[in-house]
């Protein structure tokens, strides 16, 4: 059995979500963790997975999407005290773009982080050209981060890796531990031990090969997993099992 822990199901790239959950479960992947960027897409996930056995969901505000969070805040809360919701995510910081305002973004990560300690929720974690910032913020909730979680599509450095393990923090990876080019990547997987490696495909993006440039689906979850495995020297099996158990013990699900 397999669990995408961050799959976007609900994009406009699907036309019908159901069917891309049913292809998941004939190749394996059993749970799937559907990911949210705002409100309005946290209220419509909800509503698709809170029914269907198998499917959960986080629910946060995406740093490009953290214009007006005041007025959805306590809403937020509340939607996030059900049970089908596991985390807080994706939140984080995004300096990808130079238009972003940094200062909006970091007060915005930090109200969640505290909504997820209120909660006991994990964290979902989005850092982009922005680690020196995210770092500096959860090591300052140090003391709130009880819940732990994860750093999501991790790009960073090993060193980088070891300090956010510090805190408790496990990781997730997607197809482009597959790419030719993903030699960072590699790396961090070759040092992280597989209790703190958790799968995911951030679909519709970042296909794994040989399937790059498609639109991405759970159903390669497998092909993930697989290399993986040849990265750490184990069975595709043990990589299954190990970040099955890695999910239970982060997620509770």
């Amino acid at each position: 059995m397999f669990v995408d822990v961050h799959a976007h199901i609900i994009d406009e790239k699907f036309e019908n979500p159901v069917e891309v959950v049913e292809r998941a479960k004939f190749c394996g992947v059993d749970k799937i963790i559907c990911a949210t960027s705002s409100y309005e897409l946290s209220e419509k996930t909800f509503n698709f997975v809170k029914d269907v056995d198998g499917l959960f969901c986080t629910a946060g505000v995406h740093p490009e999407d953290c214009d007006g969070f005041e007025e959805i805040e306590e809403k937020l809360e509340e939607l996030v005290k059900n049970k089908k919701v596991v985390a807080i995510g994706e939140i984080g910081l995004d300096y990808h773009y130079e238009n972003h305002d940094k200062q909006r973004q970091k007060e915005v990560f930090e109200k969640q982080v505290l909504l997820a300690d209120r909660v006991k929720l994990p964290i979902v974690v989005h850092s982009r050209d922005a680690m020196a910032d995210t770092m500096e913020i959860l090591k300052r909730n140090k003391d709130k981060l009880t819940k732990g979680g994860i750093f999501h599509c991790y790009s960073g450095s090993v060193e980088e890796a070891k300090e956010i393990l510090k805190l408790g923090f496990s990781f997730s990876f997607g197809g482009v531990c597959t790419f030719k080019n993903a030699k960072k990547v590699v790396e961090v997987l070759e040092f992280l031990p597989i209790e703190n490696i958790l799968l995911e495909t951030d679909c519709p993006y970042l296909a794994p090969t040989p399937h790059r440039g498609e639109v991405n689906e759970p159903k390669y979850i497998p092909l993930i997993a697989e290399r993986i495995a040849q990265i750490k020297g184990l069975s595709l099996e043990e990589v299954a099992l190990k970040t099955t158990e890695n999910v239970k013990r982060i997620f509770g699900i």
